[in-house]
């Protein structure tokens, strides 16, 4: 197998260790594999906390969250291989008299080992470190008129954007709006107040802001996706498909089209076969970026399957996954 390090141990120095550990706390030696995920997880999470996200796409962030998780796998093989030590015992070899144990660390990033490895440290930090998902919180295309030249107008936005962080989305809404004031094309500005009002459940008012945003830049992301979620809490969920068709017209490669459709079907709509398909996509393409958001097609592809299950449909689960190339397991 190519990019396989084999470490070579010595089996007394091992045991020894492990006896040593056992006479002193007087209990057997147990390797907590939690705890260890926790620890290895947690300095990937500080990693990944001191990317800089500035003028950088969800690709780049998502290929530098990558290699901070990577950073982990090596050493999360290496120790519960180790922990696995009754096991190994049994593939010992005699070198000159002295036993030894070869253990195999997989760095070969498109091996199905190295990626079981990758994921389950993956999923701990999608479901224990906020900062993964912030970091790529982001918009890919930056409009002409996204941002704006004007001083004042920039002042307000700022000041919107710190009463955003408080949560007084009333007052941010004021300031955004002096800022449109002196700069009415700041297209950022009105993506803003859409934001603020679905967080006050004024989505009628969140789809005319977005709405105005689009007017000022047709290709707007940002508020595309947004309506799209918008409809989702006011529970037209057709129409919120038809927001993520829409978005797709634009960027028929967004992994956010498939998952957002996909969640829809598998979980309003019921519709799981459906919902599949688009899962099936949004999963490819978050694993080909390298996008933590990978996890969460995986939860709802989870989910299609136990419901297609109920209804005597494993075959169809299995044919869909099949289709787009995905493991069962």
């Amino acid at each position: 197998m190519k990019n396989v390090l084999t470490i070579t141990l010595l089996l007394f120095s091992i045991s020894f260790s492990f006896s040593q550990e056992q006479s002193t706390n007087n209990a057997e030696a147990k390797f907590d594999k939690n705890q260890f995920l926790k620890e290895l997880s947690e300095n990937a999470c500080k990693c990944i906390d001191s990317i800089k996200s500035g003028n950088k796409t969800k690709t780049d962030l998502s290929a530098e969250i990558h290699d901070c998780i990577s950073k982990q796998v090596g050493a999360y093989q290496l120790g519960t291989k180790i922990a696995s030590i009754e096991d190994l015992k049994k593939e010992t070899k005699e070198v000159n008299g002295k036993k030894e144990i070869n253990i195999s660390i997989i760095t070969n990033v498109d091996s199905k080992e190295y990626k079981e490895y990758y994921y389950e440290i993956e999923r701990y930090l999608v479901d224990t470190c906020p900062e993964i998902k912030d970091k790529i919180a982001t918009n890919d295309i930056v409009g002409e008129k996204s941002y704006s030249n004007n001083s004042e107008a920039i002042k307000f936005y700022n000041l919107g954007l710190d009463e955003s962080k408080k949560e007084n989305f009333a007052k941010a809404i004021e300031n955004y709006k002096k800022a449109i004031v002196y700069d009415p094309n700041f297209a950022f500005c009105y993506d803003n107040i859409g934001i603020c009002y679905r967080r006050l459940n004024d989505f009628d008012k969140a789809i005319e802001y977005y709405e105005k945003s689009l007017k000022i830049d047709p290709n707007g992301l940002m508020p595309l996706q947004n309506i799209a979620i918008v409809y989702q809490y006011k529970k037209e969920y057709k129409k919120a498909v038809k927001a993520y068709e829409r978005l797709a017209k634009i960027d028929n490669t967004n992994p956010e089209v498939f998952y957002g459709i996909g969640q829809i079907y598998t979980q309003y709509l019921f519709d799981y076969e459906k919902g599949l398909e688009n899962l099936c996509q949004a999963y490819n393409i978050y694993v080909d970026q390298k996008s933590p958001y990978r996890t969460d097609a995986e939860k709802l592809i989870n989910l299609a399957y136990s419901e297609l299950k109920k209804q005597g449909k494993e075959d169809k689960f299995n044919e869909i996954l099949k289709k787009y190339k995905i493991s069962s397991n």
